[in-house]
């Protein structure tokens, strides 16, 4: 009889994550090797026996300072297909930021739908399920794949931040764009429930062709509240800005921004304005990109590991560990 219990494997770069995950679950770390050969290709395979077993792979499909978001793909794609052809029964990736989610749709003659590619490499590497964290577009990530996926969302976890630190305080949670606005209605939900008192909405007109921004509409009162402005992910940090100077020019008093993944490609513009007093962050995408001293002042970054681990707690029927061992 195969054991119930997941093995589950943090291939490099997303080591600290899974690692948070398996304590919440009371599991290690399944050993495996990664080998890099000399003309840049390279081969992983797990070194415990996966035949029958049930396998959860974690990966954080983002660019880093060793391996594009394009290696880290084509390494999780060998990595599943070899645990496949060793006889794993279950594979799921569990990917905390994945990789092209914004490249949803055509907006141009003859574009890629890139997300749609990225789940059909998934599903013809032996995937079953996965699991990310705040994904771009939800309609179009269910679209995109025929396994089960699934998707976390943050407005929970950032609600439970702000609730205790607003006082008696207006509040209106902000949209940087309409695209936006139901991601922003979401964290608006779970924020009122937590306070007992109504939390406004408002959105920002946005539009964008190619590189060029456009668009200067506020929608929605914030004037004299504390603004909190909401979106997925932070890459350069024009669009957070822009919404925040918006808010500001338009009399808020406070202003926050939250988003689930911060890639801070653009270096640090928006960490250097004082539009924001803090911004908020999951743990999806380390910092690494940004001085360890600004990061530091800077930035709130929230744990997302404990609700992950509820997630494959329900999978595989475990019960997740109430606190992490010291």
């Amino acid at each position: 009889m195969p054991t119930q219990l997941p093995l589950l494997f943090a291939l490099h770069g997303s080591e600290d994550y899974a690692a948070r995950v398996a304590r919440h679950l009371g599991l290690p770390l399944a050993a495996h090797e990664e080998r890099e050969f000399e003309d840049g290709e390279h081969k992983s395979r797990a070194l415990e026996a996966v035949e029958g077993r049930q396998a959860v792979v974690f990966h954080g499909l983002h660019g880093d300072d060793r391996h594009s978001a394009n290696d880290k793909l084509c390494r999780l794609l060998f990595f599943c297909a070899a645990l496949k052809d060793a006889g794993a029964r279950r594979v799921q990736v569990v990917a905390p930021y994945l990789c092209y989610a914004r490249k949803d749709r055509r907006t141009k003659f003859q574009d890629p739908i890139i997300t749609r590619y990225v789940a059909g490499l998934l599903e013809s590497c032996g995937v079953e399920r996965l699991t990310t964290l705040e994904v771009h577009n939800v309609a179009a990530f269910d679209n995109a794949f025929r396994i089960p996926s699934r998707n976390l969302e943050a407005a929970a976890l950032f609600a439970a931040y702000f609730a205790p630190r607003l006082g008696a305080a207006e509040v209106v949670a902000v949209s940087p764009d309409a695209g936006g606005a139901k991601r922003a209605e979401q964290f608006r939900q779970e924020l009122e429930a937590r306070i007992g008192r109504p939390v406004g909405s408002a959105f920002m007109e946005k539009y964008r062709s190619d590189d060029r921004i456009s668009g200067s509409l506020l929608v929605g009162e914030v004037r004299d509240k504390v603004a909190i402005v909401v979106d997925d992910l932070i890459s350069t940090g024009g669009t957070l800005l822009r919404a925040g100077q918006a808010c500001q020019a338009a009399g808020a008093t406070r202003l926050f921004a939250a988003a689930a993944h911060g890639l801070f490609t653009g270096g640090t513009e928006l960490l250097d304005s004082s539009v924001f007093e803090r911004v908020v962050l999951c743990d999806s995408v380390p910092p690494f990109r940004l001085p360890a001293g600004l990061a530091a002042q800077r930035l709130e970054i929230l744990d997302s590991t404990a609700d992950m681990a509820a997630l494959l707690a329900a999978d595989y029927r475990l019960s997740p560990m109430a606190e992490l061992p010291a």
